[in-house]
């Protein structure tokens, strides 16, 4: 019986090729489309999972008083993790980890820069970032011990052995590979290239013992059988005990299974983060993916009168409808199987792209056992889904009505067809205004005066000869021409790298504990930047020498301490009292969306990571960097030349937002496409239910015209149907979207008037060609039989 299924199931496929075609193509890019976004979305919440102690793995997050509420932030105090382990038995280990660095290593005439951090020798124990050389107890526990992953291994020492070689670190000390990682996974939120020992800085004096300051991250492994609760209670006033009250952090271990999907905190609490996104997308697939299936619906259903007599005869020779329902379902699953192997020559070829449009390695493990359960799975399921109503529908009819003609209910207001295809625009229409939110709003942050003049302005990081080189340096850049002025600062324009609320001054109420963003200067910022003075002057250590303790506040930082004259004004800043020389007004540190918070330029009494060049505009960019790379190679020979753009490195600021309106846009338009695919079908189904009726018109005198827009009438109702549902849906959840926003856009009602005419024409376009197929057909022909 099940033969015999099949061998009818690929007749109809043969004899239908045109429907066939269009069953296939819709699934399979439905399908594929949904392969897609779950690889996706697998990667996302796969992230760290793969430790084998990550049920006990946490990370210290502190929340701090600001303004009334709670802030919660991941830097944490140097000295917290060993005072942790130290003092709390439930506390197994604890590791530190620092932001990521970028260091030259030299191994003979090989010169490398990698980008990596500094840890506790116990973090290799707590992670399971295998070793493929070396032992993970002893890699880091001498100071001048270094642990590469496998990429570093290869750029230094080609193919041969690494382990115990020399290497020269950062132009100056000698440190022995001590251990080889395996490359790390794609789905780990740490990346690194080679891990330095925290015992180097404590031998070097580096650690810093001031509990005020938060500058790194500390992980922590907890007992087994250890409640996180009662940990958690015990912990918070660690900070209030060491610093002696300077500091009221109160410090709380965090799941490293959620850092990746759930890291916003809203008055100390979680409160969402990135699994709203992964949310999002996940209900994208799973609407895709019933979308593609109701095309199928909607397209099987339009051939219900050829299968009908069918139906009909098969019932009168004695068949049962359970015989028929398989039937159909076996159809339907055979069409489903042909999609998703389709799907997966799509998801192959668009990989590539997907995987740099998302930044990400995505594949496919065709080795993998669970990877064909589940695509069986997917194939039947989707297969059933799509099938079951078709299925149901035509083993439904009975023998007599068919035979007689009278088994359709042409007119009928509501019908399972119209309501598949209003929920298909309905979801279209909604991701098309959604992303048109998206791109508004993106635009709308990118339109946001930066408060600084990014063109042709660059930075180097000042690292190897350039600290003693430096007025060498600038001399020459200037002097050449290439720059027309050049600044040192503690972290790119684009960036914060120090904050902190222990900033004073006189006046300030002590029961608030405002953060500070905090840079560093050597003079000359104003210029350099193009920043915008709006008090008192820059930095100058030349012509005024006690300006290497002068700072420069920005707007929100002079109006948070509300002098009415800055100028003169004393703010500390533990140990030092930095004399206020400027105002300048705010600009974008960090997030275009976000409030600007306040700031402070300190003077040159700290140094600096970054140098700042303002490039002559005279000159093309290439002649700039040209005479920039002689310049810096002459003064610090070791090292390679790398300069970053600020213009580039602020677009990255968009980045995140721009995927997501990139693949909203994306999977609506395949939406819209799939939809159109599944309209096609009720307008080819209509046109075969109306033809005796079009037929009558034209002889009692109807023209093409009439008939045409007689029969796409129908069709834009249940589009316009769908765009006053979607508009609130759409608004609802884009306005809960801009709310994590604080510079935001207002919703227009015209982006719902753009939606929904586009979505009209582009029904139109769709059933025109029945309508018009239909209206010009030959009367004789369809009523020959009456």
């Amino acid at each position: 019986m099940l033969k015999n299924y099949i061998k009818i199931a690929f007749r109809n496929l043969f004899r239908n090729k045109g429907f066939s075609f269009i069953n296939i193509i819709g699934l399979a890019i439905g399908m594929a489309s949904a392969i897609l976004i779950l690889l996706w979305v697998q990667n996302e919440i796969s992230y760290d999972r793969f430790h084998e102690k990550n049920s006990r793995l946490y990370e210290i997050w502190e929340n701090n008083l600001h303004d009334g509420a709670l802030q919660t932030g991941l830097n944490t105090q140097q000295l917290i993790g060993p005072a942790l382990k130290n003092d709390y038995p439930e506390i197994e280990n604890t590791t530190r980890v620092s932001w990521q660095m970028s260091l030259l290593f030299g191994y003979g005439d090989k010169q490398v820069k990698a980008t990596g951090i500094w840890v506790d020798p116990s973090f290799l124990t707590m992670f399971s970032f295998p070793l493929l050389k070396g032992d993970v107890k002893t890699a880091l526990n001498d100071p001048y011990s270094l642990v590469i992953t496998e990429k570093m291994a290869k750029k230094l020492f080609g193919d041969s052995d690494p382990l115990g070689k020399l290497v020269k670190f950062d132009n100056s000390e000698n440190f022995k590979i001590s251990g080889v990682l395996k490359d790390l996974p794609n789905n780990s939120q740490f990346d690194f290239e080679f891990l330095e020992s925290s015992a180097f800085l404590e031998s070097k004096k580096y650690i810093d013992a001031d509990w005020t300051d938060v500058s790194i991250m500390t992980f922590v492994l907890l007992k087994p059988n250890t409640t996180l609760a009662d940990v958690n209670s015990k912990i918070k006033n660690i900070v209030l005990k060491y610093s002696g009250g300077r500091a009221k952090d109160e410090p709380f271990l965090y799941p490293m299974s959620q850092l990746r999907l759930y890291s916003n905190f809203v008055d100390g609490k979680p409160n969402g983060g990135r699994i709203d996104t992964v949310r999002l997308f996940a209900l994208i697939a799973v609407f895709i993916l019933f979308i593609a299936c109701i095309n199928f619906m909607n397209l099987s259903t339009a051939r219900s009168e050829k299968r009908a007599k069918e139906v009909g005869i098969r019932k009168v020779a004695g068949a049962l409808k359970k015989s028929l329902v398989a039937q159909f379902l076996i159809e339907s699953i055979i069409i489903s199987a042909i999609a998703g192997i389709l799907a997966l020559i799509i998801v192959q070829l668009s990989l590539p792209s997907f995987n740099l449009l998302t930044q990400k390695q995505l594949y496919i493990d065709y080795t993998s056992f669970y990877f064909w359960l589940i695509s069986i799975g997917f194939v039947l399921f989707t297969g059933l889904l799509a099938g079951s109503y078709p299925a149901f529908f035509l083993s439904n009819f009975r023998p007599v009505a068919v035979l007689k003609g009278s088994f359709k209910k042409v007119n009928a207001l509501v019908t399972p067809r119209k309501i598949l295809v209003v929920s298909q625009f309905t979801f279209a229409i909604i991701l098309v205004i959604s992303t048109l939110i998206i791109v508004q709003q993106i635009k709308y942050a990118q339109e946001r005066n930066a408060g600084y003049d990014k063109k042709n302005l660059a930075y180097v990081f000042i690292e190897g000869d350039i600290p003693k080189n430096y007025q060498l340096i600038k001399n020459e850049l200037i002097n050449s021409g290439t720059a027309i002025a050049v600044s040192q600062t503690m972290a790119p324009l684009t960036q914060s790298w120090s904050s902190g609320m222990s900033l004073n001054w006189q006046g300030k109420d002590p029961n608030t504990r405002p953060t500070f963003d905090r840079s560093t200067t050597d003079g000359g910022i104003v210029k350099t930047a193009g920043l915008e003075l709006v008090a008192g002057r820059d930095i100058d250590i030349n012509t005024y020498p006690t300006d290497s303790t002068a700072c420069i506040i920005n707007e929100s930082a002079a109006k948070l301490m509300n002098f009415k004259n800055p100028i003169g004004q004393l703010v500390f800043d533990d140990p030092i009292n930095w004399h206020v020389v400027g105002v300048i007004k705010d600009f974008i540190l960090q997030s275009p969306y976000d409030k600007t918070r306040p700031m402070i330029f300190k003077g040159p009494k700290y140094g600096s990571n970054v140098m700042n060049i303002k490039f002559n505009n005279n000159y093309t960019t290439a002649q700039n960097l040209a005479s920039t790379e002689k310049i810096l190679k002459k003064y610090n020979p070791a090292y390679p030349f790398e300069y970053h753009f600020i213009d580039e490195e602020y677009a990255k600021k968009f980045s995140d937002q721009q995927l997501i309106g990139t693949l909203a846009g994306l999977f609506a338009g395949l939406t819209i496409f799939i939809s159109c695919l599944g309209l096609f079908g009720l307008a080819t189904y209509m046109a075969e239910s109306r033809v005796k009726e079009v037929g009558v018109r034209k002889i009692l005198g109807a023209s093409v015209s009439n008939i045409a827009a007689l029969l796409s009438k129908d069709f834009v109702t249940l589009v316009v149907i769908s765009i006053f549902i979607a508009s609130p849906i759409a608004w609802y959840f884009m306005k809960h979207w801009l709310m994590s926003f604080d510079y935001r856009i207002q919703i227009n009602w015209y982006v719902f008037v753009l939606a929904g005419i586009t979505a009209v024409i582009i029904a139109l376009i769709t059933v025109s060609f029945q309508a018009i197929k239909a209206a010009i057909a030959n009367p004789v022909t369809s009523l020959r039989s009456e």
